[in-house]
């Protein structure tokens, strides 16, 4: 839960700042581009946190590897009978 939680604050807190920068100065100017980067760091963390899930929870990692159709089982070699 950590990683997700920093994940969260590390990528919408420069959107965030720059919400606040852009209320406190009023004649605050931005590049375009400045304004989309920032967005694209946002929804890195919308992209990111579902593999997160899969990846690092348990419940979800049973789940998720319950829906694979074509799972195949392997044996230990000891309970193999050797003939």
């Amino acid at each position: 839960m950590m990683l997700v939680s920093v994940l969260f604050a590390v990528t919408w807190a420069p959107g965030q700042i720059f919400y606040l920068i852009l209320n406190i100065h009023s004649t605050f100017t931005f590049r375009e581009s400045f304004f989309y980067a920032i967005l694209l760091i946002a929804y890195l963390y919308v992209c990111a946190n579902p593999f997160i899930y899969a990846i690092k929870f348990d419940p979800v990692k049973r789940v998720l590897l319950s829906l694979i159709p074509c799972k195949t089982t392997t044996q230990p070699l000891d309970s193999v009978e050797m003939t």
